[in-house]
């Protein structure tokens, strides 16, 4: 099938990738030019586990190229994905500028061939219908323009009557696990009203369905839901949501914990055993954040507010949220006492480990308070540390290696949970510290082991 991604971010790129890879025809257009040079280089712009392998593959195979020219996109293939960004604005609305001028170039572009345009950007519920009124405005405009110019093709346009459906695809993807995500999902959602589209968008996604590039092929075919459009919208705001409260759930637990004397380890191992309840996303820690869920959650409270409905749980969970990110910093006070002069070393900075992703990172808040109280903050991350970019951390000194980072600090921090941090040598680590003192933001490091080298060890609600 042939196939037009446009943009190339963690969900534009990733999926046009691996769709390519399982044998489709796929062209991945955005308007960044050295973006698009870079790509066509054979470099992705963006960290994720296997993602430079499989683009290589794919257009060593000829089934991945990219370009600027929306046009030519539209033009090559049969089904349209947009996966632009869809920021969120102070206001908690959903900013969607981008997939509007998506929209409007992709009705500036359609002829008389038929196509699906999918909606894989996070989008505010209803947005199917709009997405196909902006489709429209831009095949008037286009048609407007014809006119004036006395352009031959007018007559063939308004003859033409452009067939296209809208279906919802909302993306399930975890940065730093994308890949693997999209070719081993829980579940994949379509939404539209279109026989005609949704058949042939279960036909696109068939090799993922049956398995055939899982880690496990031998496990049952992957849930593909079929649904309205406004409920596959929904569902992805629902998912976020849930997951998001979750977290702050758990990390309430963690802070009564602290303050009765359990373990919140312990704790949510045995809720976990619960089948109605599950392990996953009961890590007590500092926080969410990402590009996802802090926008998500505010975009579907936003929501409610349209409808006159008060989602006080999401509020809550928003709210709790915000206080768990600083928690770091008031146990460093307890510890230090005074932070003023005192030197903190950050183990992490990206918001979850596998990504270079500094969006809304629960780091920078922390960076930020630590620096308002007067203290020196150092900070190591196997990627960021790595990757030059230094957006936001101007009150920050990023290290190369963790070695350096631990030298002559006053109290070290876990913000990121990376596997390369269970193997640090903390004995010399601990040596090299002014006070040996470690606040495990994430609940991850082997307690024992760091007070056997020297640490005083403080977790979150243990």
């Amino acid at each position: 099938m042939r196939i037009c991604v446009i943009g190339t971010g963690y969900v534009g790129l990733v999926t046009g990738v691996c769709l390519s890879y399982v044998g489709h025809e796929v062209i991945c257009v955005d308007n960044n030019e050295e973006k698009v040079k870079l790509m066509q280089s054979g470099q992705p712009p963006i960290y994720e586990p296997q993602l430079s392998e499989l683009m290589a593959a794919s257009a060593e195979a000829g089934r991945l190229t990219f370009t600027t020219d929306l046009g030519e996109g539209v033009h090559f293939a049969d089904v349209l994905f947009i996966a632009v960004g869809t920021p969120a604005l102070p206001s908690g609305e959903t900013d969607t500028r981008y997939v509007e001028a998506v929209a409007k170039g992709i009705g500036h572009h359609l002829s008389s061939d038929y196509k699906i345009i999918v909606n894989k950007s996070t989008v505010p519920i209803g947005s199917g219908d709009w997405v196909r009124m902006i489709v429209l405005d831009g095949v008037a405009e286009r048609q407007k323009e014809l006119v004036t110019s006395g352009g031959s093709g007018v007559q063939e346009l308004e003859e033409s009557n452009v067939d296209f459906d809208v279906v919802s695809n909302p993306e399930f993807l975890r940065e730093g696990s994308a890949v693997y995500d999209t070719f081993n999902p829980d579940r994949i959602i379509l939404g539209g009203n279109s026989d005609r589209a949704l058949t042939i968008m279960q036909e696109l996604y068939q090799p993922i369905v049956n398995r055939e590039f899982a880690d496990d092929p031998s496990v049952p075919p992957v849930n593909l839901l079929v649904t309205d459009l406004n409920s596959a919208e929904m569902i992805k705001y629902a998912a976020n949501a849930f997951l998001a409260t979750k977290i702050s759930f758990i990390n309430e637990i963690a802070n009564i914990c602290d303050r009765v004397g359990a373990d919140v380890t312990q704790v949510a191992q045995g809720m976990g055993l619960d089948s109605r309840i599950g392990d996953k996303f009961l890590q007590a820690g500092i926080g969410w954040g990402g590009s996802c869920f802090p926008k998500d959650v505010s975009a579907l409270i936003h929501t409610a507010d349209d409808y006159n409905y008060d989602a006080q749980l999401l509020k809550s969970a928003v709210s709790l949220n915000k206080r768990q990110r600083l928690l770091v910093v008031e146990k460093l006070q307890q510890e230090l006492k005074i932070l003023k002069g005192k030197v903190i070393g950050l183990l992490g900075l990206s918001f979850k480990p596998n990504t270079d992703d500094m969006r809304d990172a629960p780091a920078l808040d922390i960076i930020e308070e630590l620096a308002r109280l007067g203290a020196k903050v150092k900070a190591y991350d196997p990627i960021v540390s790595q990757s030059g970019v230094r957006d936001g951390l101007s009150d920050v000194i990023v290290e190369t290696d963790p070695e350096r980072l631990a030298d002559h600090c006053d109290a070290l921090a876990l913000v990121t949970d990376w596997k390369q941090f269970l193997s640090l040598d903390f004995p010399k680590m601990a040596q090299q510290m002014n006070s040996a003192v470690i606040i495990d933001g994430r609940n991850f490091l082997d307690r024992e082991a760091l007070q056997a080298s020297g640490f005083r060890y403080i977790g979150m609600g243990r």
